[in-house]
């Protein structure tokens, strides 16, 4: 089903707190300064409704979280929840997974939590997925050394597909599991999408990824690929 996209969706969002509004091409200057103190920071890409990031940032104050959505109108509804009681560790910002060179500098994310991503079945539009080693080369630039992603899904294709795109990206690859249960970590917070699969007899495929020593320090721009795999 198409979202109906809500009038005046950016000038909305801005009214809520936790925003953080880039210009096209601006970087932050660091976020720490945004958070206004020092911090690891965890990011999620594709935050969805916003359940998972606003439970580890109520279970986790010492850590900074920011949630990365490319759709105004689901983060709209994720920072509404925000609104009564704004989390100080809690950040939304509005971007697609491939400018996240843009928003993040180099080095300065400790963790990447990719929950139940798009998995995007067919083959020609493999470069959508975020487990595509374009956007692993991504993660790679932002993540310090050794930083981590934290990867769940309930498609089983998709995962295998991760395993390789990961390994060929010279990612080290720990704790896989294809039949993960909360009980195996309970201070991982649960996702929108979780119960339901649940329920649907799905099981949950689960992986920690650690990101290669050396990142390059070239200008990063937006690879040409990635605007044919969006068409």
């Amino acid at each position: 089903m198409r979202l109906r996209k809500k009038p005046d969706i950016h000038e909305k969002i801005r009214t809520l707190p936790g925003i953080v509004s880039l210009a096209e091409g601006e970087q932050p200057e660091g976020w720490e300064r945004i958070f206004g103190k020092k911090g690891l920071l965890h990011v999620e890409i594709g935050m969805g409704k916003g359940a998972f990031i606003t439970q580890m940032a109520r279970r986790r104050p010492d850590v900074h979280f920011v949630g990365v959505e490319r759709v105004a109108d689901i983060l709209y509804t994720a920072a509404r929840g925000n609104v009564e009681n704004p989390l100080p560790n809690l950040r939304f910002l509005v971007m697609d997974g491939a400018d996240l060179a843009f928003g993040f500098k180099e080095g300065e994310v400790q963790r990447i939590y990719l929950n139940f991503s798009d998995p995007w079945p067919k083959r020609r539009h493999a470069g959508r997925r975020l487990t595509h080693r374009r956007f692993l080369e991504i993660y790679r630039r932002i993540l310090s050394p050794l930083g981590e992603i934290h990867f769940r899904t309930d498609d089983g294709n998709f995962f295998e597909f991760s395993l390789k795109e990961l390994a060929a990206s010279g990612y080290s690859v720990s704790k896989i599991t294809r039949d993960w249960r909360h009980e195996d970590d309970p201070d991982m917070a649960a996702t929108e999408y979780e119960a339901r699969f649940r329920e649907m007899g799905r099981p949950i495929c689960r992986l920690e990824a650690y990101a290669p020593l050396g990142t390059g320090a070239a200008p990063f721009r937006r690879p040409e690929s990635f605007r044919r795999a969006e068409s």
